[in-house]
């Protein structure tokens, strides 16, 4: 079983996080976190489309806002 562990560490350390050793080396503090800032904006943008078509859905008079809407409360 440990021969099972130590491939899923090879695959993550070896393969997976491989082109972090790129970023880990730069002297530079904006160059090394340039990923995390993409993963970000990402997050930011998803966030914004999401509250947006909550808010449409809301407009629209869609969503149920009864107080019990699950039969098990």
């Amino acid at each position: 079983m440990s021969k099972f562990f130590y491939g899923i560490e090879d695959l993550f350390v070896n393969v997976l996080f491989a082109p972090y050793d790129f970023f880990r080396f730069m002297g530079n503090w904006w160059g090394s976190n340039t990923i995390n800032w993409m993963f970000f904006v990402i997050g930011f943008v998803a966030m914004i489309y999401w509250m947006n078509q909550l808010k449409i859905f809301n407009d629209n008079g869609e969503e149920d806002k009864s107080i019990s809407s699950h039969s098990y409360l």
